[in-house]
């Protein structure tokens, strides 16, 4: 059997399944969320040792450090993933709900109901957790999925889908709701990406290359997640000690991540605070790179290049600039951004509201780090991905955006004249 006839085989299973988990109820979901938490904390040992070929492989193939640090588990974030599962489990569910009713002059009765997507196809590279997450997601919204990780993560993306193949059929779900494409090979993507007639929308994970090709290729609808070149903006009238914490915990808590902060601004009027802002940053190891009057404040800090402006680091680098107050911030964040996330610290409700009303990025902050740009901080229990785009759906993706509608139509012998 050819790559295309593999890939098509698939996706006529998780067609077929589709129509199944149409029908499934809450309860069935519930058992399978359990069973699924068990068999994760009783194989985690398995769990680890796949990791570790995973991790081994990818330091020998030279993979850059902060894609190796999104590749790695341990206990603990084993112990997340299934914290995960189960702030999933515990939400309510989004398909089947009536979201509108209404009644014509003729006496037609509407109702407008939550309805699943059909088919997911989850494109993504080095992060394992995914392969959970965008599981438990899919069934929570009865969609089917087709997952497809990276060479980076496959050992452990494999065992992490046998554990789940195993908790679902215990549970007796329907066979092929979750699916991994079973090979490294890169024309497997494109051929995923062929499949309208069996998928009904894409989401990847991934940078910019992986991103840029799929929406070149791909003839089914894609739910984007581009990368997350996040900014802070300091205001005249920040609290300076919350500025601080907001600006170390934004950079440093987890630096490769899509929510940590690669660009620092502060307004011009409390430009002599700058070096208490960002000192602490240097002292933990953070690489500064700032614009003329930054770099001079300390000659081991690095002058901004203007590629700098538009680099997503991921990694313990932050550039630095002053900038002509709020609409100074708001220039720079329009010219520079890629609609992620972005925070502001002030003590103004009349600046805020000109920030996030000026700003089109997915998530406005105040005084609150960037790292919140989570599905779990939002209370959606998990994320498939941040999208960036403005349809179908923006900012962290559940299980409820993971929904489609439909009209249902109640009539008493109605004609249309």
């Amino acid at each position: 059997m050819s790559l295309i006839e593999k890939i098509s085989e698939i996706g006529k299973k998780a067609k077929r399944a589709s129509v199944k988990l149409r029908i499934l109820n809450a309860n069935k979901k519930k058992i399978a969320y359990e069973c699924l938490e068990k068999n994760i904390k009783n194989k985690t040992k398995d769990i680890l040792i796949a990791n570790q070929i995973d991790i081994k492989n990818a330091e020998n193939s030279g993979l850059a450090k902060p894609l190796i640090n999104r590749l790695k588990l341990n206990e603990d974030s084993i112990s997340g993933i299934i914290k995960s599962i189960s702030e999933i489990k515990n939400q309510s569910d989004p398909v089947g709900k009536i979201l509108e009713e209404w009644q014509q002059p003729n006496g037609l009765k509407f109702s407008k109901m939550s309805v699943p997507l059909g088919v997911l196809g989850v494109i993504y590279e080095s992060r394992p957790n995914v392969t959970v997450d965008a599981s438990c997601l899919a069934l929570k919204s009865n969609n089917a999925l087709i997952l497809r990780g990276g060479s980076d993560s496959f050992q452990t993306s494999n065992e992490l889908v046998k554990i789940i193949t195993m908790s679902f059929k215990e549970a007796q779900l329907p066979n092929d709701i979750i699916q991994i494409i079973p090979t490294i090979d890169r024309e497997a993507v494109d051929c995923l990406l062929a499949m309208d007639n069996y998928v009904d929308v894409i989401i990847p994970r991934g940078g910019k290359s992986l991103i840029k090709k799929i929406n070149e290729k791909s003839t089914i609808p894609v739910i984007k997640h581009l990368e997350g070149l996040c900014h802070i903006y300091v205001d005249k009238e920040a609290n300076l000690k919350i500025a601080k914490d907001v600006i170390f915990n934004s950079k440093l808590r987890r630096p490769e991540i899509c929510g940590a902060a690669e660009t620092l601004l502060i307004d011009n009027a409390i430009k002599d605070n700058s070096l208490e802002l960002i000192k602490p940053l240097y002292d933990a190891g953070c690489i500064i790179k700032g614009d003329n009057f930054i770099q001079s404040l300390d000659h081991n800090f690095e002058m901004a290049s203007a590629t700098d402006w538009s680099t997503e680091y991921l990694g313990k680098t932050i550039s630095v600039k002053i900038v002509e107050g709020v609409e100074g911030a708001i220039e720079h964040i329009n010219n520079y951004s890629s609609n992620h996330t972005e925070s502001i610290i002030t003590e103004s409700e009349e600046t805020f509201a000109n920030f996030y009303n000026s700003i089109d990025s997915a998530i406005i902050l105040k005084n609150a780090s960037t790292q919140f740009a989570d599905g779990g901080e939002f209370g959606f229990g998990a994320e498939i991905g941040i999208s960036t785009d403005k349809l179908h759906v923006r900012g962290p993706v559940g299980a409820k955006h993971l929904t489609s509608f439909k009209y249902i139509v109640h009539g008493n012998g109605q004609s249309r004249s």
